[in-house]
């Protein structure tokens, strides 16, 4: 009898590579246009922006895991390191269909400016910033606003003051002093010439053609038409569990509002002084201040 032949095994479908977008870092301080600017920049379908992702968590969790900490950190080399961090990047934002600039916000960013540049080495880092007096009052209007929740921001304690939550949000693990700590950071480095721009809320809302114009030269992309009187972006799940509904919906039209403080004027006076971008003297890596 002839012999059968074995029947050659079927091709097996070639894994589809992931497709790399373009990485960029908005950061800063709360309350300082970060999920704003996301909102905007969002409107261009070549690009996907929002309020603060999960990344920034994941990638410090990574490099936790991968230092001494691991005893298995012996079998890790370094090439290896920035392949496993660069891939948590690519992976997340795999998933949206021709996506060709992400820019993931994170307050964590200007604190990494050396990792950053590791990495990614073209990226930028756009650092959103507001007078500190403003930036306080904003988080207390917020809490003034929902008088009857109580917040993660302030460990869910329904008691304090005006001063006590103030204290908590100054302090070095603060939501507010931790990013500001982090700004300066960045601000002071050297691996902020070509990497870091300061974006001011001032500018952002009283100006927002002219600002974004100066982000877009900034990243080098071609400038987009955005419709800053129709923005659309909120995030209610996320701000309700965090206990401050609202905290992160964008209004539709983009304006500077001039209002009163909420803070007492002892407690505004004393950080009127700690906006050190005003000073053009503290600039010294010559950043870019729109």
């Amino acid at each position: 009898m002839p012999q059968q032949s074995t029947p050659a095994p079927a091709k097996q479908p070639a894994a589809q590579a992931i497709k790399v977008p373009r990485i960029h870092f908005i950061s800063g301080f709360p309350r300082a246009g970060t999920t704003l600017l996301g909102a905007i920049l969002k409107q261009n379908p070549r690009f996907h922006a929002g309020m603060t992702s999960p990344v920034g968590d994941m990638v410090s969790a990574l490099i936790a895991e991968m230092s001494g900490k691991n005893d298995f950190s012996v079998f890790i080399e370094e090439p290896q390191r920035m392949a496993v961090l660069r891939s948590v990047f690519w992976s997340y934002y795999s998933i949206y269909p021709n996506l060709e600039v992400a820019f993931d916000t994170g307050r964590i960013w200007c604190s990494k400016m050396p990792m950053l540049a590791s990495l990614f080495p073209n990226a930028k880092v756009i650092a959103c910033v507001r007078e500190m007096p403003w930036v306080l009052d904003s988080v207390e209007r917020m809490v003034r606003k929902h008088p009857l929740t109580a917040s993660k921001i302030f460990h869910f304690n329904p008691n304090g003051t005006v001063y006590s939550r103030t204290e908590s949000l100054i302090d070095v693990a603060g939501m507010v002093g931790f990013s500001y700590q982090a700004t300066k950071d960045a601000y002071y480095g050297e691996y902020a010439p070509g990497r870091l721009m300061l974006l001011t809320y001032e500018s952002l809302t009283s100006n927002p053609q002219r600002a974004i114009e100066a982000v877009y030269q900034f990243v080098g992309e071609p400038l987009f038409k955005h419709d800053f009187d129709n923005i659309q972006y909120d995030e209610p799940e996320f701000d309700s569990r965090l206990g401050l509904p609202g905290l992160h919906k964008v209004q539709p039209k983009v304006t500077a509002t001039k209002r009163e403080s909420v803070l007492p004027p002892d407690l505004f006076n004393r950080f009127v002084k700690d906006s050190f971008w005003l000073d053009p003297a503290t600039n010294i890596r010559k950043i870019p201040i729109i």
